[in-house]
C-alpha cells in the first residue's frame, strides 16, 4: 500500500506508520470544538458501546443526535479533564512495568476502506517481538472498581479497543487503569478479535448509513442515557399546552400500563418473600442458608426534618433551601 492514500474530503494522507489507518487529521494542539467537529465525521471508539446498547452512558439516539450536532451542550466535567491529565502518566508507567514503548498519535485516523470508522488512539505500543499495538489509557473512580477486579475490563471498552484494532489493522492492544487517583493497574494483552469486530462494523455501518447519513433518529429506548437525554432536551413544559399524539401512542400506552400491572405484581411477592424471611430471622441480625446470607440489622440514620427547621428557623430554612423543577409522568 502507498504511503499516501486520498481521504473523505479529497485531499491527499498518509498511512499511519506500521498500520493500514489513514491519518485523517492531525490533533496536536486542535482546539476541542474543531475536534468535536471531526468526530461527527464517522463512528469512533467511544460511540460503539452507545451503538450497540450496551452501556448506561449512552444510547443509539444520544449517538445520532451528537452526530447531527444537536446533542444538548454538555460541559467538560472534572473526570473528563483529569481523564486527560492522567494519561500520559499511566501510559508512562504501562511503559516502565512492561518494558514496552509507547508513542503518541496526535492524529485522527481512518479506515481505508469504510471511511466512516474513526478512531482516536490514546497511544500506540512499540513491543519488539510483537511490533505495534494499541493501548488504552483509562482512569475512574474508587465506586467503580468492582468493573475492573478479577482482571476484568468494562465491555465498553473492550468493544472500543477492538473497534481501534479493527481501523488500523493491528491485532493486539491492551489495557491500564488508574483507579481512586491512587490505585494502577494494568491488563493481560488482548487479542484481535474477528468475528466481534464483523459484528460491530455491520451494526455501526448499518447505524450511520440508515440512521445519520438518512438523518431518520432511531427509536428511544429505556436506557438510563436515553432518560437522562430526554430530561436535558425538554427541561420545561409550556402551562397548559397539549397535543396530539400519533397512533402509535395508544400502542406505548398500552404497553406501559402492562409493565405497570408487572411491576406492581412483582413487588408485591417480592415484598411477601421479605416479610417472611424477616419472621423466620425474627431477632437475629442475619440467616444462613444453604447459599446466602440474610441480612436484617439495626440501622440508624440523621435526617433533616425540614418541617421543623423551618418553624424554627425560617431564616436559615429560606437560605438553604432550593427550588428543583423536574417533569412528573403519569397516564390517566
Amino acid at each position: 500500500m502507498s504511503n499516501v492514500v486520498y481521504a473523505m474530503d479529497g485531499q491527499q494522507r498518509r498511512i499511519e506508520p506500521g498500520t493500514h489507518a489513514i491519518r485523517l487529521v492531525n490533533t496536536l494542539n486542535m482546539p476541542h470544538e474543531e475536534w468535536l467537529e471531526w468526530r461527527r465525521k464517522g463512528i469512533t471508539g467511544s460511540d460503539v458501546a452507545g451503538i450497540c446498547e450496551i452501556t448506561k452512558w449512552s444510547s443509539p439516539v444520544k449517538v445520532y443526535l451528537d452526530k447531527l450536532g444537536q446533542l444538548p451542550s454538555q460541559e467538560d466535567n472534572e473526570a473528563m479533564y483529569w481523564g486527560r491529565i492522567h494519561e500520559d502518566a499511566i501510559a508512562r508507567e504501562y511503559a516502565k512495568r512492561t518494558g514496552r514503548k509507547v508513542q503518541r498519535c496526535n492524529a485522527m485516523l481512518q479506515h481505508p476502506e469504510n471511511e466512516w470508522a474513526l478512531a482516536n488512539i490514546d497511544r500506540f505500543i512499540i513491543d519488539k517481538e510483537r511490533g505495534k499495538g494499541v493501548l488504552e489509557c483509562k482512569t475512574t473512580n474508587e465506586y467503580q472498581k468492582e468493573f475492573w477486579e478479577d482482571r476484568n475490563v468494562p465491555e465498553a471498552y473492550q468493544l472500543q479497543l477492538q473497534w481501534y484494532l479493527y481501523v488500523t489493522g493491528l491485532s493486539w492492544g491492551a489495557f491500564a487503569v488508574l483507579i481512586g487517583g491512587n490505585k494502577y493497574m494494568q491488563f493481560p494483552i488482548v487479542e484481535r478479535n474477528d468475528e466481534l469486530i464483523e459484528a460491530m462494523v455491520q451494526i455501526c455501518g448499518n447505524f450511520w448509513h440508515k440512521h445519520v447519513q438518512a438523518k431518520n433518529p432511531p427509536m428511544m429506548d429505556g436506557s438510563d442515557a436515553s432518560s437522562n437525554l430526554l430530561k436535558a432536551m425538554y427541561p420545561d413544559a409550556e402551562p397548559d399546552s397539549e397535543t396530539k399524539l400519533p397512533d402509535e401512542a395508544d400502542q406505548l400506552i398500552a404497553e406501559w400500563k402492562q409493565a405497570d400491572e408487572e411491576i406492581k405484581a412483582a413487588e408485591a411477592k417480592k415484598k411477601t418473600a421479605e416479610n417472611r424471611l424477616k419472621a423466620l430471622i425474627g431477632e437475629f441480625e442475619k440467616g444462613i442458608a444453604s447459599e446466602h446470607v440474610v441480612f436484617w440489622k439495626p440501622v440508624t440514620q440523621r435526617r433533616i426534618e425540614s418541617k421543623a427547621l423551618k418553624a424554627a428557623h425560617p431564616d436559615i430554612y429560606e437560605k438553604f433551601a432550593k427550588p428543583s423543577t423536574s417533569r412528573r409522568f403519569a397516564i390517566k
